[in-house]
């Protein structure tokens, strides 16, 4: 019986060791030479500071800037997840619904052309994605508020297309925009 327990325990510590220090010491060292900056939690820095992650959204509430996805965390990673509501809740189709109003209204549009990423969070509640369609439906507003011209619209669409990410090796996921880095390439723009 003791042979048996000082085996266990022996093997106890053994795996304790090397699935518990050796191997997450080995990972973090491999992802510091290999990624370092995904390692740290991709964050962006303008000007010596740190001004978010390319991984989190944020919230954006000024007009000047796009929005992201609506999130049911507020953005905050710890704890992320989304509701619980389905497309058959009357509550979650309300909201949707009202959403969608709000935006339309905003950013001088039809309803029917705000894309559902506009009005719905995604699983996770922090993505900070958003379709190149539903930055596209926010343009204008984006450019009144900086006060450019409208024969600037080949900059923003460029600020666009510079912020979008393409599909993983050409095919798995769709198109998707960095809402931080487009809206800091916005900064960047001078009226």
């Amino acid at each position: 019986m003791k042979n048996h327990l000082r085996n266990s325990f022996l093997m106890l510590s053994a795996f304790t060791l090397i699935c518990g220090v050796a191997y997450p010491l080995l990972v973090t060292g491999i992802a510091s030479v290999v990624a370092p900056s995904q390692r740290n939690g991709s964050m962006i820095v303008r000007n010596g500071a740190v001004v978010g992650s390319a991984l989190i959204g944020q919230t954006w509430t000024s007009e000047r800037y796009f929005r992201g996805r609506p999130s049911a965390v507020g953005n905050q990673p710890l704890p992320s997840g989304g509701t619980n509501r389905t497309v058959a809740s009357k509550a979650f189709r309300k909201d949707v619904s009202v959403l969608r109003d709000s935006l339309a209204l905003l950013n001088d549009v039809e309803g029917a052309s705000i894309p559902s990423d506009l009005v719905m969070a995604s699983a996770s509640g922090i993505d900070p994605h958003i379709s190149p369609q539903a930055a596209r439906v926010q343009v204008a507003r984006v450019m009144k508020a900086r006060g450019l011209a409208t024969s600037r619209s080949a900059e923003v669409e460029q600020a666009i297309v510079a912020s979008t990410d393409q599909p993983l090796l050409g095919i798995f996921g769709m198109e998707r925009v960095n809402v931080l880095r487009l809206n800091l390439a916005m900064d960047a723009l001078r009226p």
